[in-house]
């Protein structure tokens, strides 16, 4: 993701090392996490600090091995990290490119369920502007993949916008839209609140599956049948598509640099997303890095 504020701008990366844990969403497994500031070119790294030899994982979209209800990364030794999207998208609208996540389990802590914890953070760590330019990809072509009536697209634009379009058999959230330009940093006030969110019909069959064990009201939206059973309500009228906007940001982040182009989606998710990217960067033809 490239906002309008990023032309021509140099590489950036933490100042100073960032400490944090929590429970995973899924697993319900504890996890410690530190962020060290990445050197120039060498994007975000995820490395499994419990593990001793092969634990390092480039976040890209050659390395996702799973997108069932989040991304996962693995690399060739089948080491992997799961539900690294909501950090992946504090990177891209921080404009972090390089950074090196040390993680001592196999899910990044979900933390309140949205991305604003990390963009605090990254605040409060401060941003270090580097000595290499900044690359880019540029969409040259318009790239389309769908599934059943789900899609998901990008085209040739000057700037990074997305545009997305939700819809749930709920009378709580029915059909939402939702079109952004991001502009000005606006990522943070705009997007970053949005937090994951899931049907309370829903949640015994997922942990019957394995997922959602680390779910609760403290880090997910839960949509009742007649009511959101979280005390303080919404945090945006609209922050069920706005968590997707925030969902893509983070999954579009794994091409490995930020993308300028028009993104827009519909009933679509992270299994679509990696989809996109396979065929958008599988031909050069398409996009080229500037």
């Amino acid at each position: 993701m490239i906002d309008s504020a990023d032309k021509n701008q140099k590489q950036q990366t933490i100042k100073k090392d960032i400490c944090f844990s929590g429970v995973g969403l899924h697993t319900g497994k504890f996890a410690k996490v530190i962020i060290k500031p990445g050197n120039d070119n060498t994007g975000i790294v995820f490395i499994r600090s419990d593990i001793k030899h092969n634990n390092q994982i480039n976040a890209l979209w050659s390395n996702v091995s799973s997108t069932i209800l989040s991304t996962t990364i693995s690399n060739e030794h089948n080491i992997s990290v799961s539900t690294i999207e909501h950090l992946m998208s504090a990177f891209s609208g921080m404009h972090i490119d390089n950074a090196m996540v040390l993680i001592d389990s196999s899910e990044v802590p979900i933390m309140d369920g949205s991305s604003e914890p990390f963009v605090k953070l990254i605040e409060h760590s401060g941003i270090k502007v580097q000595n290499s330019k900044r690359k880019v990809i540029e969409i040259k072509k318009e790239i389309e993949v769908f599934n059943d009536d789900s899609f998901v697209k990008i085209s040739p634009n000057k700037e990074f916008s997305i545009d997305f379009e939700i819809e749930f058999e709920s009378h709580l959230i029915n059909k939402q839209a939702c079109q952004l330009q991001l502009v000005n940093g606006n990522y943070k006030s705009d997007i970053s609140s949005a937090r994951t969110f899931g049907f309370e019909r829903d949640v015994n069959q997922l942990r019957s599956k394995g997922f959602a064990l680390g779910g609760s009201l403290e880090n997910a939206v839960v949509v009742g049948e007649n009511n959101i059973l979280n005390k303080e309500g919404l945090r945006y009228k609209d922050e069920f598509v706005r968590h997707k906007i925030l969902d893509s940001i983070g999954d579009l982040y794994l091409a490995g640099y930020p993308v300028r182009g028009y993104f827009s989606g519909r009933k679509s998710g992270h299994f679509l997303n990696n989809e996109l990217l396979k065929k958008l960067l599988s031909d050069e033809s398409n996009y080229q890095i500037v």
